[in-house]
């Protein structure tokens, strides 16, 4: 500050050398001219910054795109805030009051103002670019760690700021901490749901049962869907009827999870079911459908079990199990592929001379002449 008002007064001799402008009109002009610079300093900037981004968009890596991206708008808020900062000196110097323990307490305050803000926008840069797979590694994380990391970072940062913010305008941070202790227990007993939330939403990231895009449902509930959003409270889930389902993050650490979404192959498990006449079809019928699964390019039988075998004598009819996987897990793929299994089936049982079976009942009516036998033979033992 002292360096700043040897400045201010060599300013203020130069414009008053002479009477070139009268002495109370002095401050105005420095004033005017540090706003002027202020301007200048901050289009020339700009201009500078925006020539940059050119040629680093010719560049083949992300990182200097993001660096200048995140350092462009906490900078250009520096330079106006010193810009202010000085006008306010000029101003402390013409008025005869000292300001200088203000302003001192101003400046720090900017400053961990402008850090803090670089700091969360890097956080987010980077987030946003892992996230969207830009970055030139590949991360084993997915995408819900990535955010959840990011999160609990912007979230140390805020804090820190907050305190040290707190401790240059002269609060005790031990006290401050002392105080969020005693007021953590009272906090935690009224909001014991929203901390199981919190708890809830940290589990989810550690465990990883799913992540954002996964199809969850749950045996226990009545959840099933795509995820969409995993918060710190709730988890939303568009269900395939196209709502959205809020899910408190509490509800995971209570509920079985399922998640399909990470089987590796989808199951083929039906009965089929022939006629009685041909039972003793049954045989070759079974051999055939069984190699044709084996050529079958979408059916997975090498790493997976395969069964095809006569299973059960029915009311009407004799059937046969058919137990099986896709290589696909695929929704559209998979009952195409199903499709085309049953349909060759059809062709199969067909081409051996045999036929599906239906429900059928056999009834069997007696003639008036047999109902008229059977009332004599009672009376003819009598006779004897």
């Amino acid at each position: 500050m002292e360096k700043l008002n040897s400045l201010n007064q060599s300013l203020i001799d130069f414009f008053s050398f002479k009477d070139v402008i009268p002495a109370e009109y002095v401050w105005v002009t420095l004033l005017f001219l540090i706003i002027f610079l202020t301007l200048v300093v901050n289009v020339t900037m700009k201009i500078a910054l925006d020539r940059l981004v050119v040629k680093l968009d010719k560049t083949k890596t992300i990182w200097d795109e993001t660096a200048l991206h995140v350092v462009r708008k906490p900078l250009r808020y520096f330079v106006s805030f010193v810009g202010f900062l000085w006008a306010v000196q000029i101003l402390s110097q013409y008025s005869g009051k000292d300001w200088t323990a203000g302003l001192i307490l101003a400046w720090r305050t900017g400053v961990i103002v402008a850090l803090g803000w670089f700091l969360l926008r890097l956080i987010k840069a980077v987030e946003v670019n892992f996230v969207s797979g830009k970055s030139e590694r590949t991360l084993k994380s997915d995408e819900a760690t990535i955010i959840a990391i990011g999160r609990l970072l912007r979230l140390s940062i805020i804090i820190t700021m907050s305190l040290i913010i707190l401790q240059n305008f002269g609060f005790s941070v031990s006290g401050v901490l002392a105080f969020g202790g005693i007021g953590g227990i009272a906090v935690g007993f009224a909001a014991r749901d929203l901390l199981a939330n919190f708890f809830g939403s940290i589990m989810v990231f550690v465990d990883k049962p799913f992540r954002v895009g996964d199809w969850i449902r749950s045996p226990d509930r009545k959840i099933e869907g795509v995820v969409e959003d995993i918060g710190w409270r709730v988890t939303r889930i568009r269900t395939f009827d196209q709502r959205p389902l809020y899910v408190p993050n509490s509800t995971f650490v209570n509920i079985a999870v399922e998640n399909p979404s990470r089987m590796r192959n989808r199951r083929i498990y039906e009965h089929i079911g022939l006629r009685y006449q041909d039972l003793d079809k049954m045989d070759i019928i079974i051999r055939d459908v069984k190699q044709m699964l084996k050529d079958h390019p979408d059916m997975e039988t090498d790493n997976r079990t395969l069964i095809v075998a006569f299973n059960k004598y029915n009311d009407y009819a004799v059937e046969f199990m058919i137990y099986t996987f896709t290589k696909t897990t695929v929704w559209v793929d998979f009952h195409n592929i199903k499709q085309d299994v049953l349909l060759k089936i059809k062709h199969i049982v067909q081409s051996h001379g045999a036929d599906f079976a239906f429900p059928t009942q056999q009834l069997y009516v007696q003639t008036q002449s047999e109902q008229e036998d059977k009332l004599l033979i009672p009376e003819r033992e009598l006779e004897n």
